[in-house]
């Protein structure tokens, strides 16, 4: 008899540690598979997401996906950091490129490779510049899905107006120069129009340093050891700061802060010429303008052959804290949203290009591509990029920290404060940071 209790009490408790260690599955109140999407998309790319779940969810008898916006991308990580790893995580959760490596060692994800592997998805129509930048060791801790890259904007009625041609835009840092003083407008002692701005944001900064084939951090930007060096307080960090520099001491170069907003306002207003953005304000710069819109590749320092840019945006990572039913429902909506037909959909909507190849095939898009040409400037610049480490992107477990440093930098160099100084203070303020985060991770 006492053996017998033993059996049963031992069968209990294994059915509850089975319980504990097994997520409930998750479902609506009609028996459906439920998929909780957390994304940082707000305008246009955030009604064409609800429009892509709508979508998606029509086309389904057993998931559905709710889609909740969580704020800036930095917010939702927050948010993340708060909740990864239990059931109360998302079950899909977008994050931007610079959280892959931070993503990748959080301890609360599954890699997508996973998944791509037991549903035999073929991804060889993919990007290889886009693939390139979120492969680690070869695979894919989370899916490609919003991917942008930093292109130039321009206004073409200003350009004629100033005598430069609208067709040919400044493609190196001295024409650039050269156009944005010759831009540039001043009335009753203050600028009516600056001629050229960039936003203070530090993935700006990466990308023109990887247009010069420059690392970001040592290791092959990471990518081959822990990157606990930085490198960009050398000739090709400092000759951008210099170059930001000169703009702004002449009057040139206008600061609209780091608000995303203020500079696409100040260009929609025709306060300022020229701007670099990502290509996802491609279509809201097009439409808001009453002026003919130009686009250009990222501009080069003088005597430098381009190497092309990093990939941008961000892309989807699936949690580990939910039931298997439900990440294998996510990764149903992962497959719907990275389809050609999709994939299309979201570039003409939005100004993202697509990840794989055969969405430029969809009608659809062609023929927004028509009726909008500047789309194809970052297209084509992504498809001439020379795939290194350098275009590939740093990996780094700091990158928030790290473009904050970069962006104060960049506002002390404005108020007059000497540019390699500020650089190399930078470099040391992030390789610290980088130690403090290895230290973190080997105690773990």
């Amino acid at each position: 008899m006492k053996k017998l209790i033993f059996i049963l009490l031992s069968l209990v408790l294994i059915a509850a540690c089975s319980s504990d260690d097994e997520p409930e599955v998750q479902e609506t109140e009609d028996g459906k598979k439920l998929v909780t999407f957390w994304h940082a998309m707000g305008g246009g790319p955030g009604e064409a997401i609800e429009a892509m779940v709508e979508d998606f969810n029509n086309s389904q008898e057993d998931i559905h996906v709710e889609a909740v916006y969580q704020g800036s991308y930095e917010e939702l990580l927050n948010q993340l950091r708060a909740v990864g790893g239990t059931e109360e995580a998302p079950s899909l959760v977008q994050v931007y490129e610079v959280g892959t490596k931070y993503m990748s060692e959080s301890g609360f994800i599954e890699p997508v490779q996973k998944f791509i592997d037991e549903h035999d998805f073929d991804i060889s129509s993919f990007e290889e510049n886009i693939l390139g930048y979120y492969q680690l060791d070869g695979e894919l801790y989370s899916m490609p899905f919003n991917t942008s890259n930093a292109i130039m904007f321009y206004n073409k009625d200003m350009f004629r107006e100033a005598g430069l041609d609208p067709d040919n835009p400044p493609q190196t840092f001295s024409e650039v120069k050269e156009a944005a003083e010759a831009l540039t407008v001043e009335s009753n002692g203050g600028t009516e129009v600056h001629g050229f701005s960039i936003l203070i944001y530090g993935w700006f900064f990466e990308q023109l340093l990887a247009n010069q084939g420059a690392h970001y951090i040592s290791d092959d930007n990471g990518r081959s050891g822990p990157g606990d060096e930085v490198l960009f307080n050398d000739e090709a960090g400092l000759t951008i700061f210099e170059w930001l520099k000169e703009m702004h001491d002449a009057g040139t170069l206008g600061n609209y802060g780091r608000n995303w907003d203020d500079i696409r306002s100040a260009f929609a207003a025709e306060k300022l010429a020229m701007y670099l953005d990502s290509t996802a304000a491609t279509r809201g710069n097009v439409e808001s303008a009453d002026f003919e819109v130009g686009t250009a590749y990222l501009p080069v320092p003088d005597g430098m052959e381009p190497q092309g840019v990093i990939v941008g945006g961000g892309s989807l990572w699936m949690t580990n804290g939910i039931a298997k039913a439900n990440q294998d429902a996510a990764f149903e909506f992962i497959k719907f949203a990275t389809s050609a037909e999709q994939q299309a959909k979201w570039a003409g909507a939005t100004g993202y290009f697509p990840i794989t190849s055969e969405a430029y095939d969809e009608a659809e898009l062609q023929d927004v591509y028509d009726e909008y040409p500047q789309f194809l400037t970052s297209v084509e610049q992504l498809q001439n990029t020379t795939l290194t480490p350098a275009t590939q992107g740093a990996l780094m477990g700091v990158f928030p920290e790290a473009r904050s440093i970069v962006e104060n930098s960049i506002e002390a160099l404005y108020q007059g404060e000497d540019p390699q100084e500020l650089l190399d203070q930078a470099a040391a303020d992030i390789e610290e940071a980088i130690q403090k985060y290895n230290r973190l991770q080997d105690e773990d």
